[in-house]
């Protein structure tokens, strides 16, 4: 009897360590349920308010005038604008997103994908939210097929008689958008101004969609957790409320960047550097990847680097096709982009901590050269062997911390690489950088952002 009475004693504790984890897996999910219904309310709280059309804060494309077809259907809600009240909307979506993150190991799929499909709805039934770039888009469309100018080397005043141009934010830049994605803009013009809203809208949900569902194949080809990868992206504030709630074309860049992961990870890397590629065409941000996938793609880097030589070759040609020698002047637009100074970028912050009113060219330059360093070191340490979509990521976060041009949406270019691969400390950085990128369009965060001490 005394050989065999500790087994019992054992069992019990097993037993006991058992119910232990059941219940905290109970707690989790029931804590994590709870954040994706929060998340959820305030979303709709905030998108609904939008619409309210009693402030034009959150909606600046209706200054001066703010249409129903603008508001939306979530108009019909009735729920009041607050000034206040909007912005701890916004932070309780980010409190929520973070403890639904924390979670996760009680959360089932069915509820997770749910609320990511739920969301997305929500967001891309409200009027365009804190951005009037979707105007921008549906404008340098017009230009081109309507008025028979090259959004390349006209502005919006060449055609400032145009419904578009009063819920423009921009009237004096030209188009910094990629050639494939401004020619196929321009099927957006049969449809009128609210028709081309509507259908942006409804495309930055379903290319928003599309990436957590590449993500998602992605993660799992991987080893990691699909369903980790499918929040990270899909219940983000920053993707929904920016990316999905402005209608980005970030939403369509990223889904081709987590196509091209996705391809190159189950080893077809010459089709995952096309679809880089191809992302190019749509903003030129997307090419920053492309040397860390083909020095990724070790053995099988020159059939890669001859599909994207390829491709790109075929890129000029539509190009030059539609728009003759003028293909190259989003480019030009962009260098005339990287001449401003967005207020809270990192580099203009630092300017401040030091003193200076306005961001002085030589903290702008430092930044810069620290960015190149980053970037050959980066490149170095995959030529060596190091992870590449690791190297991809933290290059992408250094190019965000150095552009003196940073606005809040360009913190979802970060999310695929972070989704795939189990870096802490870089999926911190993310999850912070995304944190920032909300607070500098929140107005009781302004004061310490403007005084650098955020």
């Amino acid at each position: 009897m005394e050989a065999t009475s500790p087994i019992p004693r054992l069992g019990r504790g097993v037993a006991a360590r058992g119910r232990q984890r059941s219940l905290a897996t109970l707690a989790r999910g029931t804590l994590g349920t709870g954040a994706l219904a929060g998340l959820l309310a305030c979303g709709l709280l905030l998108a609904a308010s939008a619409a309210s059309r009693q402030s034009t804060l959150l909606v600046p494309s209706a200054h001066g005038r703010f249409p129903r077809w603008l508001a939306g259907p979530l108009l019909g809600l009735g729920v009041p604008f607050g000034t206040v009240r909007w912005q701890l909307e916004v932070v309780g979506m980010a409190l929520c997103y973070g403890l639904a993150l924390a979670c996760l190991p009680g959360l089932g799929p069915r509820r997770v994908l749910a609320a990511i499909v739920g969301a997305h709805v929500i967001f891309a039934l409200g009027p365009p939210l804190l951005s009037s770039d979707v105007f921008g888009y549906i404008d340098y469309a017009r230009l081109g097929v309507v008025h028979h100018l090259d959004p390349y080397t006209h502005d919006s005043l060449a055609a400032g008689h145009d419904p578009v141009f009063r819920f423009l934010g921009w009237h004096h830049a030209k188009s910094p958008y990629g050639p494939l994605f401004t020619l196929l803009s321009y099927a957006l013009v049969p449809l009128g101004v609210v028709g081309g809203l509507w259908t942006l809208k409804a495309l930055a949900a379903a290319f928003s969609l599309a990436t957590v569902a590449l993500l998602w194949r992605a993660a799992r080809a991987v080893g990691r957790s699909p369903l980790a990868a499918a929040v990270l992206f899909g219940l983000n504030p920053v993707v929904l409320i920016f990316g999905v709630g402005g209608a980005h074309n970030d939403t369509m860049l990223v889904a081709l960047m987590a196509a091209a992961l996705l391809l190159a990870l189950t080893g077809r890397w010459a089709s995952g550097a096309v679809t880089v590629v191809v992302g190019v065409g749509i903003k030129a941000s997307a090419g920053l990847m492309l040397p860390f996938l083909l020095l990724g793609a070790r053995r099988r880097a020159r059939a890669a680097l001859g599909a994207a030589v390829a491709s790109a070759a075929l890129l000029v040609a539509l190009a030059l096709i539609g728009f003759g020698s003028q293909a190259a002047g989003f480019l030009t637009a962009i260098r005339g982009q990287q001449g401003l100074v967005a207020v809270h970028s990192v580099p203009a912050q630092v300017g401040r901590l030091l003193g200076a009113p306005t961001l002085e060219p030589g903290v702008r330059t430092a930044f810069v050269v620290a960015f190149a360093v980053v970037v050959v070191l980066a490149l170095w340490r995959t030529w060596a062997g190091a992870d590449w979509v690791r190297a991809a990521g933290w290059t992408t976060l250094a190019l965000l911390l150095s552009t003196a041009w940073l606005l809040p949406w360009y913190a979802i270019w970060l999310l695929p690489f972070t989704a795939l691969r189990s870096d802490r400390a870089l999926r911190t950085a993310a999850l912070l950088f995304c944190a920032y990128a909300l607070l500098t369009r929140l107005p009781f965060a302004d004061p310490a952002l403007s005084s650098g001490v955020l």
